[in-house]
């Protein structure tokens, strides 16, 4: 085993893209649309797992939340506005960089930094809640990213897995559809052979600790031009998971 989950390939790819993250037609498109259905489920469950009002405009007052591999900070600033004290992480510095400046024009407060969950796990640093979003398929050494993003969830506290299922409709329409026939993504973004199952990733959440508590898959409507949850989890799916009090 390495000491490091950073796949240097990848960093350089993410790198390369990095001044779009914030142009809603531009190579993150897909992320843009994702978002609200994103959103609405970490929300919904932090609402009732932390016994917030929901009609507070600002219900999650007092809450650190956690994001890796955060790119521009599609998820942090909203979750900011939503009262949480949000870090965001991640291993290319010209993301942390963009998502800086974003949030400085948006008159945010978000402690971003150019780092890995492994090293922050070492400082002991722990959250509330940890949100591992379209990550993992990009690391190397799983099981390390694993239990550094799980050790970076204190006890009481959730983290949030998204990911894609390594199923051959996945590879239709994740990487052949996506990449190379919609070209909602640049070819070469996704490697199939990375994507875990839903099972693989439950496997890695007992090891180090963590209770799976709900899971959804998230499918595209082209109608509606929208992201929804669906029993369907054999392309785009995410779990939530808790680690116990005590």
């Amino acid at each position: 085993m390495t000491a490091t989950t950073i796949n240097d390939a990848e960093i350089a790819k993410f790198t390369a893209m990095a001044e779009e993250w914030w142009d809603p037609k531009g190579k993150f498109k897909p992320l843009h649309k994702f978002n609200p259905v994103r959103l609405d489920y970490i929300r919904q469950h932090l609402l009732a797992h932390f016994g917030r009002d929901g009609t507070d405009m600002r219900p999650f007052e007092g809450l650190r939340i956690l994001d890796v591999g955060c790119g521009g900070g599609l998820l942090c600033e909203p979750l900011a506005r939503l009262g949480a004290q949000v870090t965001g992480i991640d291993a290319a510095e010209r993301n942390i960089t963009i998502a800086a400046i974003h949030a400085e024009q948006s008159g945010l407060d978000i402690d971003y930094r150019a780092t890995t969950s492994e090293a922050l796990a070492a400082e002991g640093a722990q959250f509330d809640m940890v949100l591992n979003m379209e990550v993992v398929e990009h690391v190397d050494n799983v099981p390390l990213y694993m239990k550094s993003c799980a050790d970076l969830v204190k006890p009481g506290g959730l983290m949030l897995t998204a990911t894609i299922n390594r199923t051959l409709r996945a590879y239709a329409l994740a990487v052949v559809g996506a990449e190379r026939v919609l070209r909602w993504l640049p070819v070469g973004t996704h490697d199939w052979n990375k994507f875990l199952t839903p099972e693989e990733i439950k496997a890695l959440l007992t090891r180090n600790g963590l209770v799976v508590m709900a899971e959804t898959g998230v499918v595209y409507h082209p109608i509606g031009d929208e992201w929804r949850r669906s029993r369907d989890m054999g392309i785009n799916y995410m779990i939530m998971s808790r680690r116990p009090q005590g």
